[in-house]
Order: C-alpha cells, then structure tokens, then sequence
C-alpha cells in the first residue's frame, strides 16, 4: 500500500506549548500516543504526527490517498493557526506530491465540524 506523506515545519519560539494546546484540543476527539517529543495519532481516516524541536514544531501527514491526506493536512494546520494566530504561525505542507510547498488545505465542502449540525 501506497502511503503519501506531508511535513510542516513551523519555526516558533514556544514549540512546546503549541504541541500541547494542538493535543490537547484534538485529543477530545482521538487518542495520542507519545514518546518523547513525538505524539502520533490517527485522524481523518490518516496519521498525524506531532514532534516538539528546538524552536521548530513540525506536523507530519501521512493517507493513503490525496484527499485523505489533505483531510489531516487541515485538521493539524487549521488548528495551529488558529492558536498561533496572534503570533501569526504560518503552516506551510511540503508533500511528496507537491515539493514546492503549500499552505494548508481549506476544509472541504461537505466538512462539517464533529457535534454540528
């Protein structure tokens, strides 16, 4: 099976407390298993990877397939923004499809938040 893959790194002087405030707030959701500076969880139907660094946060998405993986690529990336916002943290995916780079996808138009209706 074919896994496509995605990585974010985001340069943050506080990459810690960003790791914790994302598994904190997905983790009502999904369970995260951590070792170390690395938390992994499945999400949307992939994986979402977490890892603290020295002064860098990265997310990492891993589906079998593009709309999956953009599908993770938004629940990471939307979520960090909105927490960074007001110290303006931009995600930014390189994937194995696009090496260029790209910000993260919007949600789809069926996407619904879990509880809403």
């Amino acid at each position: 099976m074919t896994v496509l893959s995605a990585r974010a790194a985001v340069v943050t002087g506080t990459p810690q407390r960003y790791a914790k405030q994302l598994l904190s707030h997905l983790g009502r959701r999904t369970s995260w298993a951590t070792d170390g500076d690395t938390s992994i969880a499945d999400i949307a139907g992939g994986r979402g990877q977490v890892v603290v660094g020295d002064g860098v946060l990265t997310l990492i998405a891993e589906a079998p397939d593009t709309a999956t993986l953009e599908r993770v690529q938004h629940v990471l990336g939307s979520h960090l923004e909105r927490f960074g916002q007001r110290n303006e943290l931009a995600v930014t995916w390189v994937s194995d499809a696009d090496p260029s780079g790209a910000p993260t996808p919007p949600a789809t138009a069926d996407h619904q938040r879990p509880g809403r209706h």
